[in-house]
């Protein structure tokens, strides 16, 4: 992915103009800056096309369903945001950034919680050249439930 399609992170917060829309080849519309401001400034960071379409409701505004899993598509496809396909079979969104990290799903109430390990990332590299690879990228899901 180029980084001209990621998004910048400034103080813990993503910050997306409208030129980088533009050069991420999106015209820069209503609908897709009212659900960029709903990604970027919501307080979980992964949301579903219907997490994001109820957001909108409750903030009045006007976009339809369809119209949001269309513009989810699509900064999918310009790789403004990634898509998460968890277990339980439904899709969620994060706003792409230059920051790796992991996730853990909790079985019992679907939360995501983002992770960082120092020692799981050498160990994957590890393992890669034991077999005689190089990593080039990696996705790790953790499923967790909480203790008891």
């Amino acid at each position: 992915m180029e980084s001209s399609t990621r998004i910048r992170i400034l103080n813990g917060e993503s910050v997306l103009s409208n030129q980088q829309l533009k050069d991420a080849g999106l015209k820069v519309t209503l609908p897709r800056l009212k659900i960029l401001n709903i990604l970027e400034n919501a307080r979980e960071k992964h949301h579903s096309a219907e997490d994001v379409y109820k957001l909108l409701i409750e903030a009045g505004e006007d976009v339809g369903l369809a119209t949001v899993y269309r513009v989810l598509t699509q900064f999918e496809s310009a790789g403004l945001v990634c898509r998460h396909n968890f277990e339980d079979g439904h899709a969620v969104f994060e706003l792409s950034g230059d920051n790796h990290h992991d996730h853990m799903v909790c079985v019992d109430s679907g939360k995501v919680i983002e992770f960082v390990d120092k020692q799981i990332e050498e160990l994957q590299h590890k393992i890669a050249e034991a077999h005689g690879y190089d990593l080039i990228d990696h996705n790790l899901v953790l499923y967790v439930k909480k203790k008891k």
